[in-house]
């Protein structure tokens, strides 16, 4: 049995291509049909000279063994436009893998073999086509001076925002996985130049492999439609708004596409200054804790490794470090608190969980019922809402929720430290400390020495006015007794004093 053939589109961006579209089509190898099953697809995108004829026309001649489809644009769609209407094709027609190539001969089809081999042996998602991967070759290519270290510059600018090392951003020759594709949100890129950036930017979210592979640079008589300075201020534009996004500092459905992981996306924050950190320094060795939201369990399994706690887990779900719990309770906070196993805790932790329910008021009320009849100390966090970055937003006419950060999509409310305290004290808390945790840098810049610096001089800040520089709340709290308990003690207490005032009496009498 024959195994099937990779499905190959040979995808060519057309507009004013009159002259050279049939030189492109003719210099695709021949050999590719043994190796793949084959089709070319040309877009003319709204030109109005003969590029739409003469594609037509290349298709018909004898000697041309491939399939050969023939799009026309009414409304030029821009560069960007037109290759959203090709891959969207590719994905349509069952492909596997789609080239980019230009009209206009700058990229070589001769080619195409070595630069689609990667993807057919599965080592790659994306294949680039550099012209920057050898030292210099472009100039010998005839690249314009001023394009050459445009590109150097601009490249490196991305490659340090975006955490890559790849030799050029700015190549128009590529080939992709039609899986990868469909992984990302393509469609909502930009319709001109920088959509090139925005789907390099797309990938490395997504994390899919990308193979650069050297190709020569040729500059010949063709119409450079592109303004550069736009086109720069763009492409850094993109990456800055990426960059940001990954910090949490913005969001843009654009580069919503990283793989679904929790346990990347709620990380332990135990190895730095933090709220994780500072509350194992707060709970007592050996003590009885209660942990509401255990999320991955980290903290609960910091606190009995490295403290002796019995510790009690409690979330929907079971997070990867859950076995580690001497009892786990599943329970959804949005609706009630479980049924305790123990008549007593020490600490009850709701770390970042208040944020998270739609009701928290009710929330507080039944943790302050159980943190009284247990006699529990309470360590409550949540993100600060009034941190200086989010006031900023505010004042540019930002507030955008995303996937992580103070504006994380799953927060259902927002607090501030004061509408924190009130709620606390008005579901019958006693506050015993408030302070700000600061921003957690070593997520951004790595364990390094700008993480370091970073680090200090947010907690300088924090100190001096956490209210404005805090990026989360730790509030530690102590539940004021309820009527319930009020009334039962109450009862106790009558109770022994009638037995005492019985005892006298007996002892008067005899």
């Amino acid at each position: 049995m024959n195994t099937p053939k990779p499905r190959l589109l040979i995808f060519i961006v057309a507009y004013f291509a009159e002259r050279t579209i049939q030189k492109v089509v003719r210099r695709i190898p021949l050999d590719l049909a043994s190796a793949y099953e084959l089709e070319i697809l040309i877009i003319d995108d709204g030109s109005s000279d003969a590029t739409f004829v003469k594609g037509i026309e290349v298709g018909r001649h004898a000697d041309i063994p491939f399939k050969i489809t023939v799009l026309h644009n009414p409304v030029n769609q821009g560069y960007g436009g037109n290759q959203k209407i090709g891959y969207h094709y590719a994905i349509e027609n069952g492909f596997n893998f789609v080239a980019l190539l230009h009209g206009d001969g700058q990229y070589p089809p001769e080619m195409l073999e070595e630069l689609t081999e990667p993807l057919r042996r599965g080592e790659a998602d994306a294949v680039f086509g550099s012209r920057m991967l050898v030292p210099k070759d472009a100039l010998k290519g005839g690249m314009p001076l001023y394009k050459y270290f445009g590109n150097r510059i601009l490249t490196a600018v991305q490659n340090q925002l975006l955490g890559t090392s790849l030799s050029e951003f700015h190549s128009g020759y590529r080939i992709y996985s039609v899986s990868a594709l469909k992984a990302i949100p393509f469609d909502r890129n930009s319709n001109v130049f920088h959509f090139d950036t925005e789907i390099i930017i797309q990938l490395v979210i997504a994390a899919k492999r990308i193979k650069e592979i050297a190709i020569p640079a040729y500059y010949g008589d063709e119409i450079c439609r592109v303004n550069g300075l736009k086109y720069a201020f763009d492409v850094v534009k993109a990456s800055l708004q990426a960059w940001f996004q990954r910090i949490n500092l913005f969001y843009d459905r654009r580069f919503d596409c990283e793989p679904a992981d929790d346990a990347r996306r709620y990380p332990s924050k135990l190895d730095f200054e933090s709220t994780h950190s500072r509350v194992v320094e707060l709970v007592p060795e050996r003590a009885l804790v209660l942990d509401l939201g255990s999320g991955v369990g980290a903290v609960g399994m910091a606190l009995k490794e490295r403290k002796g706690c019995h510790v009690t887990g409690c979330d929907m779900v079971r997070g990867a470090f859950t076995g580690v719990y001497d009892n786990f309770l599943l329970a959804d906070l949005n609706k009630r608190l479980p049924e305790m196993p123990h008549e007593r805790f020490d600490c009850i932790l709701a770390l970042d969980v208040i944020e998270h329910l739609a009701a928290p008021e009710d929330f507080l009320d039944q943790l302050r019922e159980l943190a009284a009849r247990t006699g529990a100390q309470v360590i409550l966090t949540t993100a600060n809402i009034g941190f200086i970055i989010m006031r900023i937003s505010l004042l540019l006419g930002r507030f955008e929720y995303g996937k992580r950060g103070i504006l994380d999509i799953t927060h259902a409310r927002l607090f501030t430290f004061n509408t924190l305290r009130r709620a606390m004290r008005a579901a019958g808390f006693e506050i015993e400390r408030s302070e700000g945790i600061v921003v957690p840098v070593p997520f951004i810049l790595g364990n390094s020495l700008a993480s370091k610096i970073a680090l200090a001089v947010n907690a300088a800040l924090v100190r001096l006015r956490p209210t404005l520089f805090g990026f989360q709340i730790l509030l530690v709290a102590k539940a004021r007794p309820t009527l319930a308990t009020l009334l039962d003690a109450a009862k106790a207490a009558a109770d022994r004093k009638s037995l005492e005032v019985q005892q006298q009496r007996m002892r008067r009498s005899a």
